[in-house]
């Protein structure tokens, strides 16, 4: 019998939401949808940081943990991530104290070093400045996080005998990762503390997680891959057609936004997936099909990245809401329990009993004749 796999599934979200929709209304279904994932059994739900563009909307994921929280019960809600140049890193270890004692540990924190360059421009930090204030920002939130009184000098932060009033609910600490993308800073940064890793199914997952697990030999962390999330823009549908139809709901306005953000990146999508939506999204990665679809994309990256503890899909709205939310249950319904093999204990129990059908249909026959021979009489 092939072995289990114990793969957790979770919702990565942007968000990204069209720039002709109400914002409210916006926010709301996001928090419905959260509803929706905790009722499915999704194990966790993550969101995003951006401060520009339009289309992503959410400028403190950590709000958003406060308010998916009081709506949940179960579901773990992350901060995915936090854009750590952004802010000093004092008021970060603040708030993710208590975020983990509002949501009793449900809280996770991803850091990275910000994803819009125009997030930046407009706070006047140049990009090379982001990936080395993420490393200094995340050893100070670390620190103070652990209990240290902290002195730190720097040219965007000050710190005088900094410690924090309230230490964590969760032991040793709340859950925390790092994003990790074309460079090596995240990786690192998640060997060097002992961190989960964030990073996107369609990159180098396996070469993320080695240059991880030497950082982590260098400071002696043992990093486990329970805490490796792949993230992976998933589309289902009970039939491909219905798929391809479903996504021309967000997808070309996403598509703009791509190109705001990337020229390079979207002439090289249009360039391999051209007017086709299943292309346009395998080029980036995704998928755009069936149930069975999805196992088979899944099995082909678990070979190609190893073993990694939670798939993350993608929260881009190319669906409508009700689609969104049919492809969700669609992954948890028939994708995950096939992949995990969670009912290979069933599947056993029917096959020896289909195996043995003629001898216990014949033993039961046997006894029913038995007892109308003898009158009902025992």
């Amino acid at each position: 019998m092939a072995e289990a796999r114990h793969v957790r599934t979770g919702v990565f979200l942007p968000p990204h939401h069209g720039n002709d929709e109400d914002v409210a209304l916006c926010m709301q279904r996001d928090f419905e949808l959260v509803e929706w994932l905790e009722h499915l059994g999704f194990s966790e739900v993550w969101m995003g940081e951006h401060h520009s563009g339009g289309m992503q909307i959410y400028g403190s994921p950590e709000l958003f943990i406060a308010a998916a929280a009081e709506r949940t019960s179960r579901i773990r809600i992350g901060a995915g991530v936090i854009s750590v140049p952004y802010h000093h890193p004092y008021m970060v270890a603040d708030r993710i104290v208590q975020l983990d004692h509002q949501t009793r540990g449900r809280g996770m924190f991803g850091f990275g070093p910000g994803m819009l360059v125009s997030d930046a421009a407009m706070l006047g930090i140049a990009p090379e400045q982001q990936r080395a204030r993420l490393v200094e920002g995340v050893d100070v939130i670390i620190r103070l996080i652990e209990g240290e009184v902290v002195t730190h000098d720097s040219d965007w932060f000050t710190l005088r005998d900094a410690s924090l009033q309230l230490s964590p609910y969760s032991h040793p600490r709340p859950h925390m990762v790092v994003a990790t993308s074309k460079t090596p800073t995240g990786s690192r940064l998640a060997g060097r503390y002992g961190l989960g890793i964030l990073t996107h199914g369609g990159g180098d997952v396996k070469s993320s997680w080695a240059v991880a697990e030497e950082a982590g030999r260098e400071h002696g962390n043992q990093l486990d891959r329970e805490n490796l999330r792949v993230v992976v823009s998933f589309h289902l549908a009970e039939t491909r057609a219905e798929a391809a139809k479903a996504v021309e709901f967000g997808l070309e306005p996403w598509l703009r936004y791509l190109e705001a953000l990337n020229p390079k990146s979207y002439a090289e999508t249009r360039e391999k997936g051209g007017s086709d939506a299943a292309k346009l999204i395998a080029a980036r990665g995704g998928l755009v099909g069936t149930p069975d679809d999805a196992l088979a994309f899944l099995e082909e990256l678990w070979e190609r990245t190893g073993h990694f503890g939670c798939l993350l899909m993608t929260g881009t709205n190319w669906m409508d809401f009700e689609a969104t939310k049919r492809s969700y249950e669609l992954m948890a319904r028939y994708v995950m329990p096939r992949f995990n093999r969670a009912n290979r204990q069933r599947e056993r129990s029917f096959d020896w009993v289909f195996e043995n059908r003629e001898e216990f249909s014949g033993a039961n026959q046997a006894a029913i004749n038995k007892a109308v021979a003898a009158g009902g009489r025992t």
